[in-house]
C-alpha cells in the first residue's frame, strides 16, 4: 500500500498527470473549434420577407439567402395577393435562422374553389339565400317575373345565363335569383282554369 502512495507522490505519475489534463484540454478545444466552424455557431441568416412573391422570384430569393424551401398545398383564394403567389411563410419575415434552415411556404391558388349550386328551386327567397351563403355564394340581385308563388325562386342565374342545381361556381360568385312576384298572368289563369 505504501508504494502505491509512493507512486502517487512520484515525479514521473505527476508528469504523466499534467501530460493527460494538457491533451485533454487541447483535445476539448479543438473540438470546440470545429463544432462552430461546422455548425456555423452564432452565424444566423434573417429571413426574407416573400409575401406577394411568385414562385420564382421565390425560389430565387431564397437560394440567394441561403436557405432551403417547402411548399406546403394552396390555402383558400385570397383576392389580395397575386395568384400563384406566397401568402404565408414559417417562420415568418425578419426571424433569424441557421443557414440551410428549411422555410415552408403556402401558395395563393389561381381563383376559388368551386362550390355546388344547392336545389334551391321552389324555395322561399330567403331560404334560399341563407342556403346560397352556406355554400359560399351571395345573392347579387332578386329579380321577379309573373308567377304565383311569391318570392319563391323559380330561376337562378349567373352572369347572365341560367344554371341549376348541381351546377359549379366559383366561391364568392355573385349570383341573381329569379323569383314569383305573386301575380298570375291571364295565360296561367286560362291554363289553369282549363285544368
Amino acid at each position: 500500500m505504501s508504494n502505491f502512495f509512493n507512486f502517487l507522490r512520484s515525479k514521473v505519475f505527476l508528469i504523466q498527470l499534467g501530460l493527460a489534463i494538457l491533451v485533454s484540454i487541447i483535445l476539448i478545444f479543438l473540438t470546440l473549434r470545429w463544432l462552430d466552424g461546422t455548425t456555423n455557431h452564432g452565424e444566423f441568416v434573417e429571413v426574407p420577407d416573400f409575401g406577394k412573391m411568385s414562385v420564382p422570384e421565390m425560389r430565387q430569393s431564397v437560394e440567394d439567402a441561403g436557405l432551403r424551401y417547402e411548399v406546403l398545398d394552396s390555402a383558400n383564394y385570397n383576392p389580395d395577393y397575386p395568384r400563384f403567389s406566397i401568402i404565408e411563410q414559417n417562420p415568418p419575415a425578419g426571424n433569424k435562422v441557421k443557414e440551410n434552415r428549411k422555410i415552408y411556404f403556402t401558395v395563393n391558388p389561381s381563383g376559388y374553389k368551386k362550390v355546388t349550386v344547392p336545389k334551391i328551386i321552389q324555395v322561399t327567397q330567403r331560404n334560399a339565400a341563407s342556403m346560397l351563403r352556406a355554400v359560399g355564394l351571395d345573392v347579387q340581385r332578386v329579380t321577379y317575373i309573373d308567377e304565383l308563388g311569391k318570392d319563391m325562386v323559380y330561376h337562378i342565374k349567373y352572369k347572365g345565363k341560367y344554371v341549376k342545381p348541381g351546377d359549379k361556381l366559383p366561391k364568392t360568385s355573385k349570383i341573381e335569383l329569379v323569383c314569383g312576384n305573386g301575380k298570375i298572368t291571364d295565360r296561367a289563369r286560362v291554363q289553369a282554369d282549363s285544368e
